[in-house]
């Protein structure tokens, strides 16, 4: 099944495709019973509806032109009972595949999440926030919908399509055969469209990504364009943004129109046509009125499925989009990790760090930043690391905690070489006080807390003395329960930077 998809998907890396799927699998797997009996219900909604039309035709021939008030009561009772019983199941069915949608797609996302945690700052460097987030986000949603939304379509759509055939042919052999040219017909033009389809769609999720890259990069500068008077350069800049997103979404909206337009003008002509050849039928005489308006029916019960199947073709190839993006990030290699037998922090940790004929160049990067560098600082001393702009002081910082290692060389904690600690242990024994200020939305205590989560109140407390931030604490209306803002924009660079 997975051979044959990838296969009609057109993709440029099929590899990369093939291990999108296998990934995507993983999360649908587990939720097996779940979608079992969502595809029970839905084929018992769609026996419902297929009954609709028969009852129809029953009510009609043998009920209206036939004069029997009886058989009309009977087939206006069922029609009743079959709506109800429709409607109920239509409730539970949307129920139930919400929830099942919600659970794949946050374990999706957080799965790529997770996955992002383990990733080095080099990546991050190289990447746009506002990209990450269009993939994290809008790309992962497209995943689950084919996952979940198409898979349940599809299912729907082939067996009311099996159900209307089998219905029509009982009720006219010969008029069904419209249906059986129209279906090669649509498949061929859906196949010579496919590729547009994924071009164009591939186009707009780039041109959001721009988008979002924009909004990520500005809108917390906000002050900074204001203090130089740049607020109208930079609606101009979100302007061509948005104008060459909504160029390239105006002509992905052209395609698909294009897309199902056909299609949908060799409906309309076979339903008139069925009409005309039924209608005759029915004026000589060789046919019932009620079997007319049933196969009429029916002929959009078939032709809507097939509609929806060939558009779930045209959704796969939206789909192959983001899941290549999505899974050039979920198969981005994570450079540093603990080892397998990672040795556990002394109890008695002192302190003592160790830097042996470090070297160290920054990923795709010739030139280092610093060669054979000796150093050993005790525990308990106060060591300031001096020296021009670029030379390493931050980077060494970074090395101490694993966020890259080193080109050459090594760093000992008491020892201990820091490749053999867990990465988890290792950066919560070193506090780290960064030039780059981060804070969270949320409360002054749940920042000082951020690090140890366990913390009382009077640590917290203690801690926001020790960082003299007790004056600041007292003037503020709710004192450490102030909700700061997003990145503690609400308070000045010195209170920013103490917090942190």
């Amino acid at each position: 099944m997975l051979d044959w998809l990838v296969r009609a998907i057109h993709a440029d890396n099929r590899d990369q495709l093939r291990r999108g799927f296998e990934w995507l699998y993983r999360f649908v797997r587990p939720q097996r019973r779940a979608i079992g009996g969502l595809l029970a219900l839905s084929l018992l909604a769609s026996l419902l509806v297929l009954l609709q039309p028969w009852l129809t035709k029953l009510l009609i021939d043998e009920g209206l032109l036939a004069r029997d008030y009886g058989m009309l009561v009977t087939m206006a009772l069922t029609m009743i009972l079959v709506g109800v019983l429709g409607t109920a199941l239509g409730g539970v069915n949307r129920y139930l595949h919400t929830r099942l949608s919600g659970r794949i797609l946050f374990a999706l996302r957080g799965d790529l999440y997770a996955h992002l945690q383990k990733l080095s700052p080099a990546f991050f460097g190289q990447r746009r926030i506002g990209d990450l987030l269009s993939r994290i986000d809008g790309d992962v949603a497209e995943i689950q919908r084919f996952a979940v939304d198409s898979l349940f379509s599809a299912v729907s759509s082939i067996i009311g399509l099996i159900g209307a055939l089998i219905m029509m042919l009982t009720l006219s052999p010969q008029l069904s055969l419209l249906v059986l040219v129209l279906i090669p017909l649509e498949v061929l033009w859906l196949r010579w469209m496919r590729r547009k389809v994924e071009l164009r769609a591939r186009r707009v999720r780039e041109r959001s990504a721009d988008l979002s890259s924009f909004l990520v990069e500005t809108l917390p500068a906000m002050k900074f364009i204001q203090s130089v008077g740049q607020e109208r350069r930079e609606r101009g800049h979100l302007d061509r943004h948005s104008d060459n997103y909504l160029a390239d979404l105006l002509k992905l909206q052209v395609t698909e129109f294009f897309t199902h337009a056909i299609p949908g003008t060799l409906t309309s002509l076979t339903r008139a046509a069925a009409f005309l050849i039924g209608g005759w039928w029915v004026i000589n005489g060789q046919w019932q009125l009620g079997s007319l308006i049933a196969f009429s029916t029916y002929l959009g019960m078939a032709t809507g499925p097939v509609n929806s199947l060939l558009g779930l073709y045209v959704a796969i190839q939206r789909m192959s989009v983001s899941l290549g993006r999505v899974s050039e990030l979920r198969q981005a290699p994570v450079s540093i990790t603990s080892d397998e037998t990672p040795l556990q922090l002394p109890a008695d940790l002192r302190g003592d760090v160790e830097f042996s004929d470090l070297s160290f160049a920054y990923p795709g990067r010739e030139q280092p930043v610093f060669e054979g560098v000796d150093c050993r600082i005790g525990a308990g001393e106060k060591v300031a690391l001096s020296g021009a702009s670029g030379v390493g002081k931050s980077t060494l910082i970074d090395l101490l905690q694993r966020h890259f290692d080193p080109t050459r060389g090594s760093i000992r904690l008491d020892g201990i070489d820091l490749k053999r600690l867990s990465l988890t242990d290792l950066r919560r024994a070193v506090a780290v006080v960064s030039q780059d200020i981060t804070l969270f939305r949320g409360t002054l205590a749940d920042n000082i807390r951020y690090a140890a989560p366990g913390a009382s109140d009077e640590q917290v407390l203690e801690a926001a003395r020790q960082a003299r931030l007790g004056e600041m604490i007292e003037a503020l209306p709710q004192g450490l329960e102030t909700l700061m803002g997003e990145r503690g924009q609400q308070l000045s660079g010195g209170q920013r930077q103490r917090i942190a």
